[in-house]
């Protein structure tokens, strides 16, 4: 009986795919982030007294962000982060598209461009998200019109009082 030690070579690990292809995403991200700090260079800070972070600071934010971003998608890449396939939304793509709300809603938005002067951003805002959320399916009119005054009251003063945007006011000109 002879003895026999089988020798088990471990498994070699599995050889980690890369999605190359992935840095196309990368490449347009220092792109444009290239673009952000090339156009930012070139503007002029005419306030320097009164507006300390100056015209560059955001731009350079946010092309310092990408850059980041872009940085770490291609250290995810070379370590072979591979996203998962996407399963796909719960949909029926059998179904024709609804035209008819896609008109409705058309019509919603051009009600708003078109009254914004007359009423104000107030009025035609709370019209505006309202006859959205019925177009869309809702059924308390009431309610989505109170959520709908609330938000385009709320805007209406986030945009006069936090950045000197006035909106139109229209026929509560005097009492917004």
């Amino acid at each position: 009986m002879s003895d026999t030690i089988e020798t088990t070579t471990p498994a070699a690990a599995p050889e980690r795919r890369r999605d190359l292809a992935q840095f196309i995403v990368v490449a347009f991200l220092v792109v444009v982030a290239t673009i952000l700090v090339v156009d930012a260079s070139g503007l002029r800070n005419d306030f320097a007294e009164t507006d300390p972070v100056g015209p560059k600071f955001f731009p350079w934010f946010v092309a310092g962000a990408l850059y980041l971003t872009a940085a770490l998608l291609s250290i995810a890449i070379l370590r072979g982060s591979i996203p998962e396939e996407e399963g796909g939304e719960d949909i029926d793509l059998t179904q024709r598209a609804d035209w008819l709300t896609v008109a409705q809603l058309v019509a919603v938005f051009v009600f708003l461009i078109a009254t914004v002067d007359l009423l104000g951003w107030a009025i035609s805002g709370a019209l505006f998200f309202a006859g959205c959320s019925l177009t869309l399916g809702s059924r308390t009119w009431l309610r989505d019109l109170v959520i709908g005054t609330a938000l385009s009251v709320g805007s209406f003063y986030a945009f006069y009082v936090a950045l000197g945007v006035p909106l139109p006011a229209g026929i509560l000109d005097g009492i917004l």
